[in-house]
C-alpha cells in the first residue's frame, strides 16, 4: 500500500510540473509585447531618406530592406521631397555651376533718374528710349522694348524676392537666375557671363540660349530693408541686341531706396 501511495504522490507532482510549464511557456513564437511606435520625422533633414520607424515584421537581423527608388530634385519651380533649394538648383541641366572663373565686369555710373519701387525697397533706373514703362503686374515696377515681329521683347522688372532666400545673397542671386527660366521660351539654358557683390546685395549677368536664339539677361538682388529683399530682372532677346548695353546699365544702377 505504501508503493501505491508514493507512486499516486509522484504522479501527481508530475503534473503539477507540466502545468507550471505551460504557464509559463510563451503559445507561439511570435508573439511579442505590443510596444509604442514612434512617428516618423515630418520631412528628412538631409537629401538622405528618413530612417523607418515601422515595428519588427519578425524578419532575421541579417535580411536587408529591398531599395526603394529615391526621389530626384526637379529642374521645375516645385522641389523633391526631402531636398533643398540649392540641391534642386545644383540638379538642375539648365543652370551650370559657377565657379571662381566667372570673371566680374566694370559698372557704369548709376543713372540719376529712376524708377521708385516701395514695394521691395528698391531704385532702378528709368531707362532711356526705345523702353517704355508698363503695366506691372504680376510684378511691381515694368519696363519694356517694342515688340517684334517674333512676339518677344525685352523686359526689365522689379518685384519682392520670389524665391526663398538663401543665408548668402550669392546663392539667393543663383536661385532667382534659375527662376527667371520662368520667363524664357521652354528649353532655356544659362551661360554665366558675370558675378559679382553688390552693396546690400549681389548681381549676375547671363546668356540664355534657346535652339538657335539667345538672349541676355541679369539679377540683381539686394536688401532694400523690406520684410523681403528685393529682385531686379532684365532680359533683352538677341532681336534687340543694340539694347544689350542696357543691361549693364541695369546692374550698375539698382540700389536700396533711401
Amino acid at each position: 500500500m505504501r508503493v501505491v501511495y508514493r507512486g499516486l504522490a509522484v504522479i501527481g507532482l508530475v503534473a503539477a510540473a507540466a502545468a507550471t510549464l505551460v504557464v509559463v511557456l510563451p503559445s507561439g513564437p511570435d508573439e511579442v509585447a505590443a510596444g509604442p511606435v514612434t512617428a516618423p520625422p515630418a520631412a528628412p533633414s538631409s537629401s538622405g531618406p528618413a530612417p523607418s520607424t515601422a515595428p519588427s515584421t519578425g524578419a532575421p537581423p541579417s535580411a536587408s530592406p529591398l531599395p526603394t527608388a529615391e526621389a530626384t530634385p526637379s529642374p521645375g519651380p516645385s522641389l523633391a521631397p526631402g531636398y533643398t533649394a540649392m540641391e534642386a538648383l545644383y540638379a538642375d541641366p539648365r543652370v551650370p555651376k559657377l565657379t571662381g572663373r566667372i570673371k566680374r565686369m566694370s559698372l557704369a555710373s548709376p543713372s540719376r533718374k529712376v524708377v521708385k519701387d516701395r514695394r521691395s525697397g528698391l531704385a532702378v533706373p528709368d531707362l532711356p528710349k526705345p523702353w517704355k514703362s508698363y503695366g506691372a503686374a504680376p510684378f511691381t515696377t515694368k519696363q519694356v522694348l517694342p515688340k517684334t515681329r517674333a512676339g518677344v521683347r525685352g523686359i526689365f522688372v522689379t518685384c519682392p524676392l520670389p524665391i526663398m532666400r538663401q543665408k548668402s545673397p550669392r546663392n539667393t542671386a543663383l536661385l532667382a537666375a534659375r527662376w527667371t527660366l520662368n520667363h524664357h521660351p521652354k528649353g532655356s539654358r544659362i551661360t554665366w557671363l558675370a558675378s559679382q557683390p553688390v552693396k546690400h546685395g549681389w548681381m549676375l549677368v547671363y546668356r540664355v540660349k534657346y535652339g538657335k536664339h539667345q538672349s541676355q539677361a541679369a539679377v540683381v538682388v539686394m536688401d532694400g530693408g523690406m520684410s523681403k529683399p528685393g529682385l531686379a530682372f532684365v532680359t533683352v532677346p538677341d532681336s534687340q541686341r543694340k539694347q544689350w548695353r542696357d543691361i549693364s546699365r541695369v546692374v550698375a544702377g539698382v540700389r536700396v531706396l533711401g
